[in-house]
């Protein structure tokens, strides 16, 4: 573990109020390319081929005209080259051959290794985490049994990138230990995709169900983009653990979707890590990134932040969780690290002098830092403090990798005073720190 002074290490200077230590721990997650994901794959021709059969069509037909000899070979080849990465390779092709149907003609009498093979064909082992794997957020985990005391178990949602720049969401489990270290559980044996209707993806229905099942261990998970609003990529997750007046408990994830040109906020929901709906989001207001939803109600509204003028923090309000209009601007830039512009790090976390929440800020050289303020618990369009000095920057051990000079978090957890907050380390790979609560109060104005 290392201690840190807690203030700027870029621009040098402490946070009033004196020193202040950051706890950087050993726990570090790196990309892996060696962990993928199977998931669907869908050839094209280019424009122009608009007046004969579709590319699949012309594929299937090919199978369907190889000898039985050919096609043996073929699948087994195949199906013992991903048996010792994936689980149920097989069922995963005739899965994928029944989304196809549809598309295809001709097809009824087909038998089952050609139907296996010819789902193969449209299927791709891609590696997920290859480029990174940043950007994390934390919430508690629902089963807390045989967690050893002054503990707190914890899930956590992290931004792969792998080929094409695509950004894909992962799971890792850890234990964090009060006043002590960060341990993260090993990741299971191999990654499943979520089952997925494919009818319903086709029609680009705005609310879609993941069914993750085939996955033992949450870190198993592997959500890829599957709508047209997701091409490029499902961004920067941020979990929040909401709890209902009558003490229900759902897990959301405010993420952005992006389709290479456009992106846009959208919204996982979940009770268990072990399904998910995928929601699209309505209204003026989602068109923007890092939307960050509180934990609770307040006053029978659901409150959001965001970052509608890429510029600022704005608060938004609204009686339906998936329609967001409107909106005011929050926090604007004030002091030299975040004078290009702001953002929130995650959702608000509620503490007894009212919401605190980690900022980003991008200063001189594009260089991104960790702050915090702090709202009224029961009306946070009030902004009570704010630190003047970054919490966290990037440090000479922790500044150089895919885009330079980032430190950056989609979520931090407290308990019993005490702060954890992974985050990302230039867009490559993610570590974690702790730091007391009072000692964060102390360093605002």
């Amino acid at each position: 573990m290392r201690l840190s002074q807690l203030g700027s290490l870029l621009f040098g200077r402490s946070p009033p109020g004196g020193t202040m230590l950051l706890h950087h721990h050993d726990a570090m997650l790196k990309p892996d390319p060696s962990r993928t994901v199977i998931r669907p794959f869908e050839p094209g021709y280019p424009g122009g081929h608009d007046d004969g059969p579709s590319r699949l069509q012309v594929i299937a037909e090919r199978v369907i005209g190889f000898d039985d000899r050919q096609v043996d070979r073929l699948l087994s080849e195949v199906t013992s080259a991903l048996d010792d990465r994936h689980r149920n390779v097989d069922a995963t092709f005739r899965r994928r051959f029944d989304d196809l149907r549809p598309m295809l003609v001709g097809i009824d009498g087909v038998d089952a290794p050609r139907r296996e093979l010819i789902g193969a064909l449209f299927m791709e082992e891609y590696a997920f985490e290859a480029a990174a794997l940043f950007n994390p957020s934390a919430v508690p985990h629902p089963d807390q049994d045989d967690v050893p005391a002054g503990s707190l178990r914890f899930v956590m949602s992290l931004r792969g990138i792998g080929e094409g720049h695509v950004s894909s969401v992962s799971f890792r489990t850890g234990i964090w230990t009060f006043g002590g270290g960060v341990e993260i559980d090993p990741v299971g044996p191999t990654t499943q995709p979520p089952v997925i209707d494919a009818a319903a993806v086709r029609a680009e229905m705005p609310r879609l169900e993941l069914h993750c099942g085939g996955s033992r261990v949450i870190s198993e998970t592997v959500l890829f983009p599957v709508l047209p609003t997701q091409r490029q990529g499902i961004e920067d997750v941020r979990l929040v653990r909401f709890v209902e007046d009558d003490g229900q408990v759902t897990y959301y994830g405010t993420y952005t979707a992006f389709d290479g040109m456009h992106a846009r906020s959208e919204m996982l929901v979940g009770t268990d890590f072990r399904s998910w709906e995928m929601r699209q989001l309505a209204g003026d207001a989602v068109g923007a990134k890092g939307m960050a939803l509180f934990p609770r109600r307040i006053d029978g509204r659901y409150f959001m932040l965001g970052r509608q003028d890429n510029e600022s923090i704005w608060l938004l309000s609204s009686d339906d969780l998936f329609t967001w209009n409107g909106g005011a601007k929050l926090i604007e830039p004030r002091f030299p690290w975040e004078a290009v512009q702001m953002g929130n790090c995650g959702s608000p976390i509620e503490i007894d002098e009212g919401w605190l929440v980690l900022t980003h800020g991008v200063g001189a050289v594009r260089n991104y830092s960790i702050g915090a303020c702090l709202l009224d618990r029961d009306d946070p369009s009030r902004v009570l403090a704010r630190t003047p000095e970054p919490i966290l920057s990037p440090s000479p051990e922790e500044r150089d990798g895919y885009v330079p000079n980032v430190v950056y978090s989609c979520g931090a957890m407290v308990h019993d005073r005490e702060l954890l907050i992974p985050y990302g380390v230039a867009d490559s790979f993610t570590a974690f720190a702790t730091a007391r609560v009072d000692d964060f109060l102390a360093a605002m104005v």
